[in-house]
């Protein structure tokens, strides 16, 4: 049911061939997933071989090259098989954009092109207990080295492949006096002494997603270590959120669409009261509905990404796609349990499932909340204070 409006030959066989892989690589598995909270290494290496991670990052960097719009139309697809692939998918197109942008050769070619491959695994580190909403609070510091380089300290929490990364990338204060332009970026290795990894967190749903904390304990980095010119940190990782925001919004709608498809074959072979429960106006109003919104959510992702691809600033388009399709997700997905009726709230089921994945995407790459703070001040000006 996916529109095709403004999709050019490239993106409609992208598109396709991301539900082909998603429907026999990805759904199959969803469930064992998310049951055993698994981190599929081999999957990814697969998607990494087939070029669906680093979607919009330069050929000659080792990614696909393609638009922000392709970028969309993969996690969309991929999230329609499962969502915790898909926020992989899209954790490696934030770093993948940073070091493409801010990397200096030798930085591309020891963390970038490898994480292409599949080769390394990033974590994007930037949340702390009294940093989430608000980046500028936090308090992880690098300070400098008297024999050259950095000495960082500092802890983070709720970061995504946290577990199982091989470096991280790290928001750190290098001037507690200069706020927002105090912040500075760094490439973090493993196994860099005084880097420890903290609990696994088991989370409500896209439970595949590794979360978890970050310590660092005088971690002694060198001057190659910064990505980036120092004090930029936070302009830079603030760059590159109107891609995550539409990466999360297209999430969103492959959520939808799937707990939409669902609730269609749901309602076309259940039955009550001698007829399929297709024909009571109170099922068929739920699922047009539902239908209506997963409709608008991918023109709203589509348009916020065409924008970026034209090079204009769609920060107010990105952030009404996020906040639509995720608000969307987390009542559609509820709708979907309620025309399961009880074996919707039975966990092997998939609507059970989507109704679980579907609420982290109200949250993460800012509060839906924030994204309204966004609009208002976009649309009021000062007066919005």
């Amino acid at each position: 049911m996916s529109a095709q409006l403004y999709l050019s030959d490239r993106h409609r066989a992208i598109a396709e061939a991301t539900r082909a892989f998603a429907e026999k690589e990805i759904r199959p598995i969803a469930a064992r997933l998310d049951e055993n909270e698994e981190y599929p290494d081999a999957l990814y290496k697969t998607m990494c071989a087939l070029g669906m991670m680093g979607v919009s990052v330069p050929e000659p960097l080792g990614g696909a090259g393609a638009d922000v719009l392709s970028y969309a139309l993969v996690m969309e697809e991929l999230s329609r098989g499962y969502s915790s692939v898909a926020d992989q998918c899209g954790l490696i197109e934030l770093v993948g954009t940073l070091l493409a942008e801010h990397g200096t050769p030798e930085q591309q070619d020891r963390y970038l092109r490898p994480l292409l491959k599949g080769e390394r695994r990033c974590a994007y580190a930037i949340t702390e207990a009294e940093a989430g909403s608000d980046v500028s609070g936090i308090r992880t510091t690098a300070e400098p080295r008297s024999g050259g380089g950095w000495r960082l300290d500092g802890g983070k929490l709720w970061i995504h492949n946290a577990p199982v990364a091989d470096f991280a990338v790290v928001l750190a204060r290098t001037d507690k006096e200069a706020g927002r332009r105090g912040m500075s970026i760094f490439l973090v290795d493993r196994d860099t002494p005084g880097y420890s990894i903290g609990r696994h967190e088991r989370k409500m749903g896209q439970r595949a997603s590794q979360v978890g904390a970050l310590h660092f304990d005088a971690v002694h980095l060198g001057p190659d270590a910064m990505l980036g010119p120092q004090g930029r940190g936070f302009h830079m990782m603030m760059g590159v959120l109107d891609k995550g925001r539409v990466g999360i919004a297209a999430l969103a709608v492959g959520i939808l669409e799937a707990a939409l498809e669902a609730s269609v074959a749901y309602a076309r072979q259940r039955r009550q009261f001698g007829k399929p429960i297709a024909g009571f106006q109170a099922v068929q109003w739920l699922i047009a509905d539902m239908a209506k919104d997963t409709h608008a959510a991918r023109l709203m992702v589509h348009a916020a990404a065409a924008r970026m691809d034209a090079g204009e600033r769609a920060s107010l388009e990105c952030s009404m796609a996020k906040c639509f399709a995720s608000d969307a997700a987390v009542l559609h997905t509820a709708n979907a349990v309620q025309v399961h009726g009880g074996s919707g709230y039975i966990r092997g089921i998939e609507v059970e499932r989507l109704m679980r994945d579907a609420k982290i995407t109200q949250i993460y790459e800012g509060t839906n909340q924030i994204q309204r703070m966004i609009m208002a001040r976009h649309l009021l000006g000062e007066a919005a204070g």
